[in-house]
Parts: C-alpha cells; structure tokens; sequence
C-alpha cells in the first residue's frame, strides 16, 4: 500500500459524557434529590472513543465529526488533542449545540439519554475528499443516530475503497428499533463490528451462529462483541468464537470492572489495531477482547484504554 498519513480515519460521533453511578432505577421527580455513587464528565461518542483507543494503540488517526461552537464542544476537541487524535477536519458549527449523553449506569447495566444537537446534520460532506486518500482505513460509527451520514456511508466507502483504504461500520444502537438502510453499505463494508444484540437485529434472526452467517452472506466479514464471553466471527464460512480472557490473563484490575461504557469501541479500536498490524484473524479478536476488557478498569471511555503492550501482553 502506498504511504499514507494516517492509518485510520474516524467518521463519526464525539459529545461529552456524564456518567452518573449509583442512580435510582426509577429517579423520583417533584424536585427531590437523590445522592448517587459518582458522577464523572468524560469524553464520549462511539467515534471519539474508538479514535482515542486506536491512537492509544499507536495508530495515527484522524477524527471527522461535528461539534458545536460551545463549551461542550471546545471540551470535545481539546479531549481528542490530547489524546493525540488529529482533528483539523471536524466541523465547529456556528449557533449549534453540541451532543450530550446522560448515562445512568447500575453495575453493567445502563440507560443513555441523548440530546443529539447538530450529530444530525453530520454528513459524509462534512469529510473533505483529500483526507480519504490519506488514510489506509476508515471507520464510521453510530449510523442511526446520523442520518445523513448514514444516506452518505455507501458514497464514502467507495471513495475510501477506490483509494486503496481498507472499511469497517459500528452501527451501534438504533433508536428507531427498525435496523434499516445497511442493503447497500455491507457489502462495501469491510469489517461490520456489532454488540450481539445489534448483530441478531440486523440478520432478523435469533441464533447468534446463523446471524454471522447471515451477515457475511450480505458481502461483509462480522466481528460480534459478546460482552464477557468474548467475540464472534466467521471463517471459511464457519463461526469463530474467540472467548475473553481469564480475569488473571486479562491484566491487573480488569477481574474489578468499574465501568463498562465505551469497552465495544475499544474493541473496535483493538480490532483495527490489529488488522493494521498485520496480525491473524483469532489473534485480532483475541487482541480487541483484551482492549475491551482493559478498558473498563475506570469510568468513562478512555481513561484506561490499553497501549499496545498492554493488550498484547
């Protein structure tokens, strides 16, 4: 492959998070307060974690969204910087509110309110055309919560494709519950990188074995998160399970998961990590599990991704 600038360019969604521990399933209103475990501010967005692991990772990566010009914004951006994710292409929308989520987490499990601000006006436009031709792989993330990005994914992948750059889609969550618009993105889509919820709603099947078989028969090659149980894909037309690590394996600290928000878009991070490097298909997953795995170790998304070593050794 020619030499590229970036090994990986990130389309997608960025908004701080506030991480609430400890909240009432059912938070009582009148004006009553309830004291909670914790509260954090952290940089969120499947995108903007995804691109944060991968730079953690060693990868160089650039970063195309849209923020607002606000204060949650200017946070956004600064939190990517440091990160070392290069951000000159990300829109700074004038008079716009930038997302934010509101995540109410009770042990691993979680509610997520989001204010989507201008994620929605996010377009494949918004990417200029030179930066494709200079990034070896290009990730998008959380499709249905941008739809116009979503009407511009198949557009964008083959730009992407056409200049040599490899693909992958997080979908995430559709809030619609419809699961639709993927007829035409698989199968420019390289690598597809569903939880095992999304990928059972998007194969319209209910047998996790038959989804991956299903998916790959749209024309992708799918990597399932399964949460503890580590990850599915399939090979010569056949599921590949690769389990995650014993907590003793999976290094110190990740046996006490504080925070499980953002471990799939370390995953994903992983899992691009790895294929950029060159590494076999088992031991790619085995690699994303550990970054996932890793990255629970403290609240947030990406206050304790993994370096390369870290998720190797």
């Amino acid at each position: 492959m020619a030499f590229t600038d970036f090994d990986l360019l990130v389309v997608g969604d960025a908004n701080p998070d506030v991480i609430v521990s400890g909240a009432p399933r059912r938070p009582a209103y009148g004006q009553r307060e309830h004291l909670v475990d914790t509260g954090d501010l952290v940089l969120g967005g499947s995108g903007a974690i995804t691109a944060c692991g991968a730079a953690r990772l060693g990868l160089r990566v650039a970063f195309a969204g849209r923020v607002g010009d606000d204060p949650a914004g200017a946070f956004v951006l600064d939190a990517l910087r440091r990160r070392g994710v290069d951000v000159s292409a990300c829109v700074v929308e004038p008079g716009a509110a930038t997302a934010l989520t509101v995540i109410l987490a009770d042990g691993q499990d979680r509610a997520i309110l989001t204010a989507p601000g201008c994620l929605g006006r996010t377009s494949a436009g918004d990417v200029p055309p030179g930066l494709l031709a200079r990034a070896a792989h290009v990730h998008v993330s959380s499709f249905y919560l941008q739809p116009l990005l979503a009407e511009g994914v198949p557009e964008l992948f083959r730009a992407a494709r056409a200049a040599g750059a490899t693909t992958s889609l997080d979908t995430n969550d559709d809030p619609a519950g419809r699961w639709e618009g993927l007829e035409e993105v698989l199968p420019l889509t390289d690598v597809l990188l569903p939880n095992e919820r999304e990928a059972l709603a998007i194969a319209g099947v209910a047998d996790l074995g038959r989804a991956v078989r299903e998916l790959a028969a749209r024309g992708t090659t799918p990597v399932v998160k399964c949460g503890a149980e580590g990850a599915m894909t399939i090979v010569d037309g056949e599921p590949l399970h690769v389990p995650a690590p014993a907590a003793k394996d999976a290094g110190e600290g990740a046996n006490d998961a504080v925070d499980t928000v953002g471990a799939g878009d370390s995953f994903d991070a992983g899992l691009i990590a790895a294929r950029r490097r060159g590494l076999p298909v088992r031991r790619s997953l085995e690699v994303a599990v550990a970054c996932g795995t890793l990255s629970t170790r403290a609240a947030g998304g990406t206050a304790a991704q993994p370096t390369w070593e870290e998720a190797t050794s």
